[in-house]
């Protein structure tokens, strides 16, 4: 991950770097892995987010077609 400097505004880089951070997922990943998830829960919670993201998905589209 690269975030460029301009005119000595370190601020600025900063928020773009943990906007880049944010969209990539790596707090989401150091957060998971700070205490260690048994096979059985990671499945559990990997089912639960999909499961999540299907009727977001539905919602979306219902909105579309005008619900």
């Amino acid at each position: 991950m690269h975030v460029t400097v301009r005119d000595n505004n370190v601020d600025q880089a900063l928020r773009a770097l943990k906007k880049k951070m944010q969209r990539e997922g790596v707090f989401r990943e150091m957060k998971l892995r700070r205490h260690y998830e048994k096979p059985s829960e990671a499945r559990l919670r990997k089912n639960a987010e999909g499961q999540r993201r299907q009727r977001k998905a539905e919602r979306k589209r219902k909105e579309r077609l005008g619900f």
